[in-house]
């Protein structure tokens, strides 16, 4: 398999290019293999629900999908990314039907967390509920009735088809020995979802709670040493968070830089940005779009309360206006466009937006494409969702089949879409932009960002010995200019 690689990853279902994994690898030897030096690939395990990440078992690639021989193969070519679900298993594998039939005597029991054990006098308080980090408005808790007639009331932070595992007991630890065991055999990056909420300590938010975290980390991580595979952790929350994990040695994402370009873009104003330029991570993989969306929570300490509202009520409205625009049959299905989070006291935040983000710009060309080249120039590997490498839009029309609001921004692409989508001038110098951050010796050097002369004005420049990357630009106008160091000399591509 190819190790990670400072170029360009896209990230993408097994079927979302193509309709499966031999397609996807048609369409990206095709047209991006220059573009691409990696792919995540979104969970493409047999799954009960949550678009894969309600995981069954992780012993075979769903059939719809392809084989490990498909995976493989990918892997030869571009160095992959996989998905471990750290906190949750789906209620259809093996262990939690064993649990269901043989309940106490089941070797799985304590895999499980059941809430009355959980808390120290059976059930929380009401402080303890408000304490916590909560997806959902009820309690994160299901109730089950096993095969002998008891029910218990289990520990569920996310959806129905999804029940979490406590990282402690010897079922946990076993069956992340041996799954985790088995993907590092297959990517050099594991992705670790949902990790902060598997550090669970009752009076607290159950969230990313230390040292308690740290103990889970090492745990899950020890199946990983024997093959030198790397973690990313997934988590949504503010930027401190990001940093601790990077501090110990750790990929992580940057979720911030999304809602930052957008406020820069929609504003003019460039102090939000280069702030966090000077402060963020390097050892990150940055991000515009996602499966999930666009974060909020995320920009939290870079951005003010009502900077991010304002951001939010344009994104928002742009998403409504489609919305408004669909015939009453079809609204009358669709679901919920964007999600919010009950945090610290039971507040509830605005968590993330839905939609696109070429859509969340107002599908203007000469603001995406500057916020994808401010996004190649920022430190970190840059990670392009399959429908941003696409510049999709909001996909209005799968919102009267019902389902999740997320699937807005989940459109899968036939081949025959993706020739002709390819073929947009705007994506076209985007293409030629991530040719230049792969192939640029300048972007394994120094890193500096600064203001211009002009209101708007940003410089981002990356330096290697003689070789230099710079990208000259202004969020107001949307002019923008690289200077960057190629086999033939010194060359420009601008606006």
């Amino acid at each position: 398999m190819k190790p990670i690689e400072n170029k360009c990853m896209l990230i993408t279902y097994a079927d979302s290019m193509g309709g499966d994994l031999k397609k996807l690898e048609q369409v990206v030897d095709k047209h991006f293999s220059r573009e691409l030096g990696g792919i995540h690939i979104l969970p493409f395990y047999p799954s009960s629900g949550d678009r894969g990440f309600a995981v069954v078992n992780y012993d075979i690639v769903d059939p719809a999908f392809g084989t490990w021989e498909d995976i493989d193969r990918l892997g030869e070519k571009y160095y992959l990314a996989a998905d471990f679900m750290l906190n949750h298993v789906s209620i259809r594998c093996e262990e939690f039907k064993d649990y269901m039939k043989n309940g106490d005597a089941s070797p799985y029991r304590n895999m499980f967390i059941h809430w009355n054990e959980f808390w120290p006098n059976g059930e929380p308080t009401e402080e303890d509920l408000a304490a916590l980090y909560r997806r959902k408005a009820q309690g994160p808790y299901m109730e089950f009735t096993r095969d002998d007639g008891k029910t218990v009331k289990l520990w569920n932070t996310f959806f129905e088809e999804q029940v979490d595992i406590d990282p402690y007991a010897k079922a946990t630890q076993d069956y992340y020995e041996r799954n985790l065991g088995r993907i590092a055999e297959h990517v050099p990056l594991i992705r670790f979802d949902a990790f902060a909420y598997a550090s669970k300590v009752p009076g607290t938010s159950c969230f990313f709670v230390e040292p308690q975290v740290w103990e889970v980390l090492d745990i899950s991580t020890r199946p990983l040493r024997k093959t030198g595979t790397q973690m990313l952790a997934e988590i949504h929350e503010n930027y401190i968070i990001q940093k601790k994990l990077a501090e110990h040695g750790h990929w992580v994402y940057d979720f911030a830089l999304p809602l930052i370009v957008l406020h820069g873009l929609m504003t003019g104003r460039t102090d939000r940005l280069i702030n966090w330029l000077h402060i963020c991570p390097h050892n990150q993989f940055t991000t515009l779009d996602t499966h999930d969306g666009i974060g909020v929570v995320d920009a939290a300490l870079l951005m003010s309360e009502d900077e991010m509202q304002y951001v939010s009520e344009i994104v928002t409205g742009r998403l409504l206006d489609g919305y408004e625009k669909l015939p009453a049959e079809i609204k009358e299905k669709a679901p919920l466009l964007y999600s919010r989070i009950a945090k610290g006291e039971g507040k509830v935040k605005m968590y993330q937006l839905g939609g696109t983000f070429y859509s969340a710009l107002g599908e203007d060309d000469d603001a995406y494409l500057l916020a994808r080249l401010i996004q190649f120039f920022t430190p970190g590997i840059p990670q392009v969702y399959y429908v941003g490498m696409l510049a999709g839009t909001n996909d209005f029309d799968v919102l009267g089949k019902g389902g999740n609001g997320r699937e807005i921004n989940r459109h899968n692409f036939t081949v025959e879409e993706i020739e002709e989508r390819i073929k947009m001038p705007m994506l076209q110098r985007m293409y030629e932009a991530m040719r230049i951050r792969n192939t640029c010796d300048a972007f394994n050097g120094e890193f500096t960002a600064e203001e211009g002369p002009q209101s708007g004005d940003i410089r981002m420049s990356w330096k290697n010995g003689d070789s230099i990357a710079v990208l000259e630009a202004n969020l107001a106008s949307k002019d923008w200019k690289i200077t960057y160091t190629s086999e033939d000399g010194e060359k420009v591509m601008k606006r």
